[in-house]
């Protein structure tokens, strides 16, 4: 079972993009809808979807944050033509990051923000085997430049069984943002794999909540675990959300609260819901005792 969720943060378009996205890719699917009620933002719509294999989810829950460069999806495509469809799909009411076109590190490529600020890369890669579909892209910018060999270090020793891939580093002078230390990394967490690098290039965009990664606890020892190890800002810490050293958010998660949301009865939702809006880290019981009523 995947345990940790790219978690999608939409003004009002969460179920939309999913399903835009889902059009897009193979081996893709809306898992399911629901609203839970009541919440700051009043009643949110929630998604859960299946992009090229990876499990996704989406909240629709008011405009307070937004997507920028600093966490991507980047996509291993196998053919030019693939590319190209991606680009035209994704590049339609977007904007350009990077021009289509042919790079050094790759024949064919883009670095696109579609038309709900979501960022994409697109890639042509060879062995399409050895490669996940889609990874997130995490890109140290701002004050954390020069912090993601770091970041990956750290993450391998609190998720365990967690594997460093390969790290490039910036040649001398390369980078123009002298902190800037590998301009490309790799690094499987828990069975997923992401891409890590530093903004050589001077972006000061940072992390928000707009982009997250649920992370899917099996007890309150998991949960009590990861919410020491990963919240670093406790001002952040609020309904499972907290934020690392390094600026990225996660939200520490029961599994069975996604089955409760999307499958519970009306009362079930409201009980929990009530319940975990309370609280800053998840307490289980307390948790289990509001969905019994």
């Amino acid at each position: 079972m995947q345990k940790i969720i790219p978690h999608l943060w939409f003004d009002k378009e969460a179920v939309e993009a999913a399903k835009w996205y889902v059009s897009l890719f193979e081996n893709s699917r809306i898992i399911n809808i629901t609203t839970i009620p009541d919440t700051p933002s009043g009643d949110a719509e929630l998604v859960d979807f299946q992009l090229a294999n990876l499990r996704f989810s989406a909240i629709s829950a008011g405009p307070y944050f937004t997507f920028n460069p600093s966490i991507s999806l980047m996509v291993a495509c196998g053919t030019i033509k693939e590319v190209d469809r991606l680009h035209a799909n994704l590049s339609s009411g977007g904007t350009e990051l990077m021009p289509l076109g042919d790079y050094p590190f790759s024949k064919r490529y883009a670095w696109v923000q579609d038309r709900y600020g979501l960022s994409w890369q697109l890639m042509l890669v060879e062995n399409m085997e050895e490669h996940q579909k889609i990874r997130p892209s995490l890109l140290f910018a701002g004050d954390a430049c020069g912090k993601a060999e770091d970041a990956i270090d750290y993450y391998i020793s609190t998720f365990e069984e967690s594997k460093k891939g390969f790290i490039n580093h910036y040649a001398v002078e390369e980078a123009m943002d002298t902190r800037a230390k590998i301009n490309y990394g790799e690094v499987n967490i828990w069975g997923t794999e992401f891409i890590v690098m530093d903004h050589g290039f001077g972006g000061d965009f940072t992390f928000n909540e707009a982009f997250s990664f649920m992370v899917l606890c099996e007890n309150q020892e998991e949960i009590d675990y990861f919410w020491d190890k990963l919240s670093f800002v406790p001002e952040d810490e609020q309904c499972g959300w907290i934020k690392d050293q390094f600026g990225v958010s996660w939200q520490i998660t029961p599994a069975s609260m996604n089955e409760i949301l999307m499958k519970g009865t009306k009362e079930e939702i409201k009980h929990v819901t009530e319940a975990f809006l309370k609280m800053k880290k998840f307490d289980l019981a307390t948790l289990e005792k509001a969905r019994l009523g």
